[in-house]
């Protein structure tokens, strides 16, 4: 097992059509306005950004994104990541039938920052419920976006 190698995937139910929801999702640099963990975002042109991201544990994540793909039909946004982590990131965004839309996040990263390197096989439970705490408080935050959109 590489236990540097993490892959996470959170399903968003969400009061908003999936345009909506799509429309706020692939505006990144927004992202800290509704998600907290999300301390800072910047473009760096048309295709890329960097951000600096945190949650309950006393580290700072620091990447940059570059667009894979973007597929407004399809509901489909996709970026590498660099930096701390490498690998991908995806928003799939599809409408739901009774409650407005689902926002799939799919994640596969490699760690690469020392600190959490060292600590892969002590810490690994704590970062996994780390990134559970902090895919839960983006979900509520986009929720209160949306309704306020």
């Amino acid at each position: 097992m590489d236990w540097h190698r993490y892959r996470f995937r959170s399903l968003w139910t969400l009061p908003a059509p999936a345009a909506t929801v799509y429309a706020v999702l692939e505006r990144p640099e927004e992202y800290p306005r509704w998600w907290p963990q999300v301390r800072a975002a910047h473009r760096l042109d048309g295709r890329s950004g960097t951000a600096r991201i945190r949650s309950v544990l006393p580290y700072a994540l620091a990447v940059t994104l570059t667009e894979r793909r973007r597929d407004p039909a399809a509901g489909v946004l996709e970026v590498t990541l660099t930096g701390d982590v490498e690998g991908w990131a995806r928003w799939t965004v599809t409408p739901h039938e009774t409650v407005g839309s689902r926002a799939l996040y799919e994640q596969e990263v490699r760690v690469r920052k020392p600190l959490l390197r060292r600590l892969a096989v002590p810490a690994r439970p704590l970062l996994r419920a780390n990134h559970a705490l902090m895919m839960r408080a983006g979900r509520r935050g986009l929720a209160a976006r949306l309704r306020a959109v």
